[in-house]
């Protein structure tokens, strides 16, 4: 069975929207946005949040992107 996550979206006066992935760690977070992200347009930027971080898939690759 899928597991569902929570994505809060937050769209600003000027249009730029800003998403984030709630209770979620490791890559599950840029897998769930991954798809709208790409029907939507460009990103123009990312920022992981500590979660991503977490767990053991993470311990040895950190990394910062930027889209």
């Amino acid at each position: 069975m899928a597991e569902y996550q929570k994505v809060e979206y937050i769209i600003g006066k000027d249009g730029k929207i800003t998403e984030k992935v709630i209770e979620a760690s490791g890559s599950t977070c840029t897998q769930t946005t991954q798809g709208l992200e790409k029907a939507v347009g460009v990103v123009e930027s990312q920022e992981l949040l500590p979660e991503y971080y977490d767990g053991e898939e993470n311990l040895t690759n950190t990394e910062t992107q930027s889209l």
